[in-house]
């Protein structure tokens, strides 16, 4: 169990425990009372109970189920009440569904095939290029966000911060890189953008 920001978390050996890109997230995305939110890969539901603490709603969904029972006792242990959990891949637990924000720490790193396939695995396994997820993230994200809602992407520098801005310009959102963490090899970055 660790404390942030006043709030208690347990984790689980088989879910991403929050590290630098979860704390740029936390330090830099705001929320407000109208916001209907959607945080995908919730893992220990940090961000998610973060978000909650002024949002009306968060929907936090994560392919992991470990994930999802950790998140769980994490929402009981801060009395939290305005999280639904779902579990499923991407967008699939909330087709049909919009929200003004979402919000995602995507698994950004460049892996090899060879490399073991677990559930923790999939918190940061971004495939070859490190964009297996982030191309099918985006692929989603106009059919979820509403008219003037807002974005939240985390990337790494290994995996073509680039073109992730250049594709949610081409979708007619304004974005761009609005913090950055230096790590060992790579800079991590978060993207905020607006339709």
């Amino acid at each position: 169990m660790f404390e942030y920001q006043g709030l208690y978390f347990y984790t689980h050996p088989k879910v991403y425990e929050p590290a630098e890109d979860s704390f740029l997230l936390a330090e830099n995305v705001e929320t407000t009372r109208k916001d209907e939110v959607l945080e995908i890969g919730t893992g220990t539901g940090i961000i998610a109970i973060i978000a909650a603490r002024t949002a009306r709603n968060v929907v936090a969904t994560d392919i992991n189920p470990h994930a999802i029972e950790c998140t769980t006792k994490n929402l009981i242990a801060n009395r939290i009440f305005n999280v639904e959990l779902k579990e499923g891949d991407l967008f699939e637990p909330v087709v049909g569904k919009k929200f003004n924000l979402i919000i995602f720490n995507t698994p950004y790193l460049p892996t090899d095939e060879d490399e073991k396939k677990d559930d923790l695995n999939a918190a940061w396994d971004g495939g070859s290029d490190g964009r297996k997820v982030i191309d099918r993230f985006l692929s989603g994200i106009l059919d979820h966000l509403e008219d003037k809602g807002r974005l939240f992407m985390v990337q790494s520098s290994l995996s073509d911060v680039a073109k992730t801005l250049t594709s949610l310009e081409q979708m007619g959102l304004n974005a761009s890189v609005i913090a950055t963490k230096k790590c060992f090899f790579e800079e991590i970055v978060l993207i905020s953008a607006q339709l």
